[in-house]
């Protein structure tokens, strides 16, 4: 059954992106077709496309290494005109990902903890979900941990999502210590036998000395229990906020050890290029996109998928 599932999830994963990306690739690739088709390169032309590129959120470093091969390529007149660009930088951006695995790190043995943090609004929570769903139809036991004790709304809102998908739940009461939130959830992780213990934390900014305090407590607490734990510590940022969304990773990288992103709200944006600027600016990889509000609307990230659904011909 798992493997049924894997193989159904891939064969699936570009029609999700494709459908995810709609509004990115027609604001992204749509520009640029309207904007090349028909020219002859020259120097204007290219830097009205970094200006376009720079807006589609792709940033500063991906776009000037992507200018810097274009201009390579039509100086070497490998390209001449604009109706080549396209198909350049569509082979070209598939070689900006190296051959890194981007899947979950699993425990050798015992339960696999995965710590999730985020800002509040970002969709943390409906990403443990999907997350959660994603890894029990690989026929794997999720326990999840309603860590974010901070607001009752949070806990709230994960029990439902347990309860919806079927998944056990730890929880406490609404201003309860996260960290014995996290003590607990471990130890029924170990008595249930648990796959996968998923523990979500408070909403926080970095400028929230205390909540960042707790959140290494949470990690300390888990790493005594669960050896190795946790194993993955997967920051799940806001895909509609852009550019915004790099600078927030850029402080929680200060202050926690991030091992991947969970991008949520890829179907919401038409800032999809944000994609490529965490792989230049943020050294992280993405694991999973989110591409709906359903527990189903999750696919895991692939360079390849993702640069064939952002150009695909409509």
């Amino acid at each position: 059954m798992a493997l049924d599932f894997l193989r159904k999830a891939i064969s699936q994963s570009v029609g999700k992106l494709r459908t995810g990306l709609t509004r990115t690739r027609h604001a992204f690739v749509g520009s640029l077709k309207s904007l090349l088709r028909g020219r002859q390169l020259n120097q204007q032309l290219l830097d009205e496309l970094r200006r376009r590129l720079i807006l589609a959120d792709l940033g500063v470093a991906a776009t000037g290494k992507i200018m810097t091969d274009l201009d390579q390529a039509w100086k070497e007149k490998q390209i001449s005109s604009g109706d080549e660009v396209l198909d350049f930088l569509k082979a070209q951006m598939k070689t900006y990902w190296p051959a890194e695995s981007r899947a979950l790190r699993l425990a050798a043995s015992g339960p696999t903890v995965i710590l999730v943090a985020g800002v509040n609004g970002a969709g943390k929570t409906t990403s443990i979900a999907k997350l959660a769903y994603y890894l029990k139809a690989q026929n794997k036991k999720v326990i999840v941990a309603a860590g974010d004790t901070f607001r009752a709304a949070a806990v709230d809102q994960l029990s439902i999502w347990a309860s919806r998908i079927g998944v056990d739940i730890v929880r406490h009461g609404m201003g309860g210590d996260p960290a014995a939130v996290a003590f607990d959830a471990c130890q029924a992780a170990i008595a249930r036998q648990a796959d996968i213990l998923i523990i979500d934390t408070a909403g926080r900014l970095h400028t929230q000395d205390h909540l960042m305090r707790e959140l290494e407590k949470i990690r300390r607490v888990a790493h005594k229990n669960i050896p190795g734990a946790p194993h993955e510590s997967l920051l799940v940022l806001d895909a509609t906020i852009g550019q915004n969304a790099i600078r927030q990773a850029e402080e929680f990288k200060k202050a926690v050890d991030i091992t991947g992103i969970f991008l949520a709200k890829l179907d919401g944006t038409a800032k999809g290029g944000i994609v490529v600027a965490i792989r230049h600016q943020l050294d992280l990889p993405v694991k999973f996109v989110g591409l709906g509000e359903q527990p189903q609307d999750i696919a895991p990230f692939s360079p390849d998928d993702f640069v064939e659904a952002l150009f695909v011909e409509e």
